[in-house]
């Protein structure tokens, strides 16, 4: 697919320079490079800028900020890589924080709309839910953002050796965990996921999610189990979801999804059969959506449908659908 890489956090061409992370020189050099700045994350809230909160915001590796907030998870920069200009990059946690006077009853909610001011930054720069801001955030901004919540909400959830319980060490510049009594190495961890394109003719399979907001469908999606292919993950979620048999499969395109951290695989398919039959244990509804509503929905004005959330890869898919650029 042509246009794969322009889905939401695409590549942006970000050296991540991982040569740098296991070279202690290298990497002190880095750290005071005059031109280094940090991502900055709370609770998995990037902080962004500007009257739109557009703009990814870029402090300072000294700044007072980073002095006295870090989360213990990850308590130092992690490398992310370098810019074009060969300024490197790094995430910090500063989740340590507790803000003062803030209402924090919606932290953890499907779609965050409360905004946190640390009262030593500028009154423009708040930590702000990712899913709000992520179509708004140009592409190497949008990278850089899911890189550093991935790799800081890894970390977050993997304190301890899988292996053996104990509590695990950060080398490589953030990018490694290894437990100093048993030894064993521990990987940021990423799921696949397929989601897929699934279609009949002149319509596309579509299913929603208990909790959904009303009238909201997207493409049936899955994780990829142990052993099995793409291919073979394609067809046992949709029969497994909606009694729907599938033909030919092929690849369209993937996206990083930080949410917590799933690498999002885009599948078209060919149904060999119309009849659906859901699985309520799995999802709500499943429905055939002709191209004709589906534009309609994508304009706002179908009476019920409404289309998946602009942003995520299922979006992305379905609008190339309509406009005929999926190859």
């Amino acid at each position: 697919m042509k246009l794969a890489e322009q889905v939401t956090f695409g590549g942006s061409g970000l050296d991540r320079a991982a040569h740098i992370r296991s070279d202690e020189a290298a990497l002190n050099s880095a750290l005071n490079h005059r031109n280094a700045v940090a991502i900055v994350m709370w609770r998995g809230k990037p902080l962004v800028r500007g009257a739109e909160l557009d703009q990814l915001a870029r402090i300072p590796l000294d700044h007072p900020v980073l002095q006295a907030g870090y989360a213990d998870a990850i308590p130092m920069p992690v490398f992310l890589g370098c810019d074009e200009t060969g300024a490197p990059h790094f995430a910090c946690d500063v989740s340590a924080w507790e803000p003062k006077d803030q209402d924090l009853a919606a932290l953890g909610l499907f779609l965050d709309p409360s905004e946190q001011v640390h009262p030593d930054l500028p009154k423009d720069h708040v930590f702000a839910e990712l899913r709000r801001l992520m179509t708004r955030l140009e592409r190497r901004d949008a990278e850089l953002a899911a890189t550093a919540k991935a790799i800081i909400g890894w970390h977050d959830s993997h304190r301890f050796c899988a292996k053996c319980g104990a509590a695990s060490e950060v080398t490589d510049a953030g990018w490694q965990r290894v437990c100093p009594t048993c030894k064993a190495h521990h990987f940021p961890r990423t799921d696949p996921v397929v989601i897929m394109l699934i279609t009949h003719g002149n319509s596309v399979l579509m299913g929603r999610s208990p909790g959904w907001p009303e009238g909201m469908y997207s493409l049936l999606a899955g994780f990829v189990e142990p052993g099995e292919t793409l291919e073979a993950a394609v067809r046992r979620e949709v029969f497994e979801e909606a009694g729907i048999e599938v033909g030919e499969i092929s690849y369209l395109a993937s996206q990083p999804w930080p949410f917590p951290a799933s690498l999002m695989f885009g599948c078209a398919g060919v149904a060999l059969g119309r009849d659906i039959t859901i699985d309520p244990v799995e999802i709500e509804d499943a429905i055939w959506v002709t191209r004709d509503d589906m534009m309609t929905a994508f304009a706002g004005e179908h009476p019920v449908l409404k289309p998946a959330r602009r942003g995520a890869i299922a979006h992305f898919l379905l609008q190339n659908w309509l406009a005929d650029t999926l190859d």
